[in-house]
């Protein structure tokens, strides 16, 4: 006889949102099956199985943590440009990670360890 493990349930996509709103996160509901996230001064834009972009919300628009090498800043779409602060870079990280558990995502080494960036602007380089 052949013994098999029942699957655990796989949670929708709003039963994940219901979770995150239990966490302390502001739902918002966006075309496309994407919802915008926030907690804080931070805040992300999700679909069901990942997130496409999160960072600190400034001006309106949610700035993205770019690397200069010598610094941390944070960057919107429009090119404003801040250094980010320690107490920044904390939340954000914080935010992260909880936002991964509700979402029922991999929590990764490397980004569980700290912060991580997707892009990089070292004073060095052109281009």
């Amino acid at each position: 006889m052949f013994f098999r493990r029942k699957r655990p349930p796989v949670p929708t996509f709003e039963q994940r949102l219901n979770a995150l709103k239990s966490l302390g996160f502001a739902v918002e509901r966006l075309e496309a099956g994407r919802a915008r996230l926030r907690r804080g001064h931070c805040a992300a834009v999700v679909v069901e199985d990942a997130i496409l972009h999160a960072g600190i919300e400034t001006q309106g628009q949610i700035a993205a943590l770019v690397d200069g090498g010598y610094q941390k800043f944070l960057e919107t779409t429009g090119g404003s440009r801040q250094p980010a602060l320690a107490a920044q870079l904390k939340e954000l990280h914080d935010f992260e990670e909880d936002l991964r558990a509700g979402l029922g995502l991999a929590s990764l080494y490397n980004t569980a360890l700290g912060t991580t960036f997707d892009r990089h602007c070292y004073d060095g380089l052109e281009n």
